[in-house]
């Protein structure tokens, strides 16, 4: 087990009245998170990473760093479209601790080949530099429309082992997730969604990497490490009918209504366009909906 196994939570990026990054909000957020015994995969989809900028994004860990929070238990995002900016977020987080860093394919072109892809990842490793460096994969075909299949893993292992590490499996693919578990022994998958903890885990996962980890990852994290108890089953039907709810809303928009209505704290709900925020009566349903399910706010 490393710091990264188990559950780590994509945290929230709160913002001003001007829309620009709120620091305190953030290490705010970030320390509740942690002290559930979540790590943090900060400036993937549910952080709007691709609506920040390579400064905001570097400043923000700046202040985790800062605020003492554990970076051995972290996980940023720094996979871009530009070479020279998955570059300069995967030195700096390497610069300031994390364990790993979860790396999106560039995603504009849509029709790269593997050769393509591997020189892509093979170049960000090479231009770091650094053997501290972790490359965590992610798998997100819905969103990206780049999958990463097995081949290209394969090359990456063989290229750059110990450096390429795992995958975040986004991609809601039961069976490619127990593949990948098979075929790589010791490549570690976390599932994108708590709704397959338990038979990932049953195939040798590391973990989870949850969207709504940021307001319900300790039930998750104690699934990860009950898994193997008899009340499993039962911790896994809660949190597949926590998820059923939370999809039934713009996700990004009501993890941020519930953080404020958590927090006490209007600024929460604030998103960046092109998002928007969660209407009002739209609130009042989620809140219903959380609390049918035993989910209390």
């Amino acid at each position: 087990m490393t710091s990264l196994d188990g559950v780590l939570a994509p945290i929230l990026t709160p913002y001003g009245d001007d829309l620009a990054p709120d620091p305190v909000r953030f290490v705010a957020l970030a320390r509740w998170l942690m002290d559930q015994g979540l790590g943090l995969a900060p400036f993937g989809t549910t952080s709007e990473g691709n609506s920040l900028s390579v400064e905001e994004k570097m400043a923000l860990l700046d202040a985790l760093a800062e605020a003492g929070l554990d970076r051995g238990r972290m996980m940023p995002g720094t996979g871009c479209c530009a070479l020279t900016d998955s570059v300069r977020l995967s030195a700096h987080a390497v610069a300031r601790g994390c364990s790993g860093v979860l790396m999106l394919p560039p995603f504009y072109y849509k029709t790269v080949s593997e050769d393509g892809l591997f020189a892509a990842f093979s170049e960000v490793i090479q231009r770091v530099g650094d053997s501290r460096l972790r490359v965590y994969l992610y798998h997100f075909p819905q969103q990206s429309q780049i999958p990463i299949g097995h081949a290209l893993i394969e090359r990456l292992l063989a290229a750059y082992p110990g450096v390429v590490v795992g995958l975040k499996d986004s991609s809601g693919d039961l069976s490619n997730m127990v593949s990948l578990c098979r075929a790589f022994p010791g490549f570690k998958v976390f599932a994108g969604t708590e709704r397959l903890i338990l038979p990932v885990m049953r195939a040798g996962g590391a973990g989870c990497i949850s969207a709504n980890a940021n307001i319900h990852g300790a039930a998750m994290l104690a699934l990860v490490r009950g898994w193997r108890d008899a009340g499993a089953e039962a911790m896994q039907a809660g949190l597949e009918g926590f998820r059923a709810v939370m999809e039934g809303m713009p996700l990004i928009a009501a993890l941020k209504a519930v953080t404020a209505i958590r927090t006490g704290d209007a600024g929460w709900r604030r998103v960046r366009p092109p998002l928007v925020g969660l209407p009002v009566d739209k609130e009042a349903e989620l809140l219903a909906r959380l609390k049918s399910v035993g989910v209390l706010f």
